[in-house]
């Protein structure tokens, strides 16, 4: 993917996630409730809410809607039926998609994405059918500015534990191992705003479409699985 076109897709996220900020902070809120149950509400000591913090705030969420979740999360861990399911299946013309889901009813969620999946040209597959095309990758992403020193970052990225630091027109991508992803946004938040800093699914090659009805088939897909409440993240390798 060029980095223009991730450019434009992070823009794209921020320009949707701005008219429709209830609707991520609800996911957000949702994601922090699961992930307090399994570790609990101390970021110190439960690393996972820690990183979908950073999250968060990545997508300008209020601290105090944080704070809010996680104690809301606390007083109602009993409560709390969300289960964590990744499915995987086709866009248009065999573009590989990976979605990414928190629900408490995984038929009504199913149904939902299957409904989709068929609407838009594509399908839904079996686990395994096309996550062997990517890889998961920590990603931090930082706008470029005339005050970070490009040299700098990478010396302290790598120094810490990231992969790669890719440079490109409008931003840097720093990538680490799931492991590590930690322990380099912790190294580095401080000092920089990130734009996005999340676990991801990077696609290891890209299918290009060519058919304008299958691009307006595979925007409209994106869109429609986006916008359902159980739906956290889609991941796919259109280029």
């Amino acid at each position: 993917m060029s980095g223009h076109s991730k450019w434009a897709n992070i823009k794209h996220r921020k320009e949707k996630a701005d008219s429709k900020k209830a609707k991520v902070f609800t996911k957000l809120g949702r994601e922090i409730a699961v992930i307090v149950k399994q570790g609990g509400p101390d970021p110190e000591s439960n690393f996972k809410l820690k990183d979908v913090i950073a999250k968060a705030k990545a997508a300008n969420m209020p601290n105090d809607n944080i704070d809010r979740s996680i104690k809301k999360a606390a007083g109602e861990m009993g409560n709390s039926n969300f289960e964590e399911i990744i499915y995987e299946g086709y866009g248009p013309a065999g573009v590989a998609v990976i979605v990414e889901v928190m629900t408490d009813n995984r038929n009504r969620t199913a149904g939902d994405l299957r409904h989709y999946f068929d609407k838009f040209g594509g399908n839904l597959g079996q686990s395994g059918c096309v996550s062997y095309l990517f890889d998961k990758k920590g990603i931090l992403v930082i706008e470029r500015n005339d005050s970070i020193d490009e040299d700098e970052l990478m010396m302290e990225a790598l120094e810490k534990g990231a992969e790669d630091l890719i440079s490109e027109d409008e931003y840097y991508e720093i990538r680490t191992k799931p492991d590590e992803f930690t322990k380099v946004r912790e190294a580095l938040e401080g000092k920089y705003e990130f734009i996005e800093a999340q676990i991801q699914m990077i696609p290891q090659t890209f299918t290009k479409l060519i058919d304008e009805e299958h691009i307006k088939k595979m925007e409209r897909l994106i869109d429609a699985v986006e916008d359902l409440d159980d739906v956290q993240d889609i991941y796919h390798n259109w280029e």
